[in-house]
């Protein structure tokens, strides 16, 4: 029965839930089953809370509910996996950092309140890079994540751990965060679907930068329909985040459901924005032919970048004034507890002019208008999901792509973190597999505040592909493929 359970998407599981066939205490045991099989192989899910999942399952079923079940997003007593940034009450929360290597939370974060009070309950925290810096899901307190289709391989980051839970069948649901891909780039590795809604539409609780758009709370799962259904978990106004704003009137569930009367009319593709960015060629060419199933839905699909001009080192900027918000006094009291990458992004920030933040935001906001232009005539743009397909485990990144040397580990962003500075939501799906048995991935981006557009091509492309019917897969061990030169 523990085999059967963990292959029910999280919208079966649901359904069964409703209908009283099956209990949360038996998804409960089902995913810790499966936990205990796979995750010496894994490591995505270092700190358990089964008993606390026990006791909240217990509650639901004797009709304490905090929210009724016609609520969108309502979850019904389904396992959940809890992305270690983010704290859950009572269990240990560590950001990665062996800084908070015992912290234990008094209280919850927003978006855990409100996952619990719809029926979601927490089962385990994901490993994650320290503070969730890092395209590679590893820290000093937990070691390192493994992806199950090689387990020689990245799983990437940093929601790196939440992707393989819902990947291998840990957990249906994963929540994580997204700043330069951290929900798409692992959904990618992983051949999972990871989606970064718009700024405001998920709460971020209550960090210091309260009033910055890059980082965002997001939904992972293995199908677009369980993504779909955990962001109406998740969405809505929060007083805690000024950003927030109303879910909308017609649930993301239903607008999935819907999808097959709402295709888009054009889409715009490009691989590596018109060779702006490096992309490893095989990945180039997957992307390209399977972004053409659009076509046999009636689609009109056009080759159309817009141009990047020095977004790269604008999103550095930025991206380096956020650490500074966070790390500036841990780089003062701790910081040989720190790791280089988080120095480093801190003290580039620190050193910023007024003058350069100023350039940057002009680069932004015109790279923003050129999205417009581009969302006049095209109702979705796709890129590849990733530069490159999951490389070396042991790695804190790709040493190069495509033949380029990478400067930085956020060098290998840029395909994601164009879209977070347009502030577009998007979602990655799966599309196909190297000839080394890779994940490849598309990311399938909409204008801002309408992941409804985004969530109905992304449904559409995914039937059509047929890949969420390989998962959850079993952990593979396997050889690291040579870097393309």
């Amino acid at each position: 029965m523990h085999s059967d359970l963990i292959r029910l998407t999280a919208t079966e599981a649901v359904a069964l839930l409703r209908r009283g066939e099956i209990s949360p205490l038996d998804l409960i045991e089902a995913a810790a089953a499966r936990i205990a099989e796979v995750e010496p192989a894994v490591n995505a899910l270092p700190t358990l809370c089964l008993d606390r999942a026990r006791d909240h399952a217990k509650r639901l079923m004797a009709g304490e509910r905090k929210e009724p079940e016609d609520a969108p997003g309502w979850l019904g007593g389904l396992p959940v996996t809890i992305k270690d940034l983010t704290d859950v009450a009572g269990v240990r929360t560590t950001y990665g950092s062996p800084i908070f290597k015992d912290h234990v939370p008094t209280d919850s974060h927003p978006v855990v309140k409100r996952i619990e009070a719809r029926g979601g309950i927490v089962i385990a925290k994901s490993n994650t890079p320290e503070f969730g810096a890092g395209g590679s899901t590893f820290n000093e307190v937990f070691g390192r994540t493994r992806n199950p289709w090689n387990t020689s391989l990245t799983c990437a980051g940093s929601t790196g751990g939440g992707a393989v839970s819902v990947a291998t069948g840990e957990a249906w649901l994963a929540q994580g965060t997204d700043h330069a891909g951290s929900l798409r780039r692992p959904g990618t590795y992983c051949s999972v679907v990871g989606l970064r809604p718009s700024p405001g539409r998920v709460t971020r609780g209550t960090p210091n930068n309260l009033f910055s758009p890059l980082s965002v709370q997001g939904p992972m799962a293995r199908t677009v329909a369980d993504v779909a259904l955990f962001l109406d978990t998740m969405a809505g106004w929060c007083p805690l985040d000024p950003l927030t704003y109303d879910a909308p009137a017609v649930p993301y569930a239903q607008v999935v459901a819907e999808a097959g009367r709402h295709r888009p009319r054009r889409v715009a593709f490009t691989a590596d924005f018109n060779g702006q960015l490096p992309v490893d060629r095989e990945t180039r060419e997957i992307c390209a032919r399977e972004v053409r199933r659009f076509e046999a839905l009636g689609c009109t699909v056009e080759e159309f970048a817009p141009d990047l001009g020095d977004l790269a080192e604008a999103f550095l900027v930025l991206r380096s004034q956020a650490f500074v918000v966070d790390r500036e006094e841990q780089i003062l009291t701790k910081r040989d507890m720190l790791k280089p990458d988080i120095i480093w992004n801190t003290e580039r920030g620190l050193s910023a002019t007024p003058s350069r933040l100023a350039w940057a935001d002009r680069e932004r906001a015109a790279f923003y208008r050129r999205m417009a232009a581009l969302f006049a005539k095209y109702d979705v743009f796709v890129t590849a999901g990733a530069p490159t397909p999951a490389f070396d485990v042991m790695l804190r990144n790709p040493v190069s792509i495509a033949g380029v040397k990478l400067e930085h580990y956020v060098a290998g962003s840029m395909l994601n973190a164009a879209i977070t500075l347009a502030g577009c939501p998007a979602v990655a799906v799966p599309c196909g597999f190297d000839r080394y048995g890779r994940p490849i991935g598309l990311q399938i981006a909409a204008p801002p505040r309408r992941e409804d557009v985004a969530l109905q091509a992304a449904a559409l492309f995914e039937e059509a592909a047929g890949l969420h019917r390989l998962v959850p897969v079993d952990p593979k061990p396997g050889t690291v493929p040579p870097l393309e030169t």
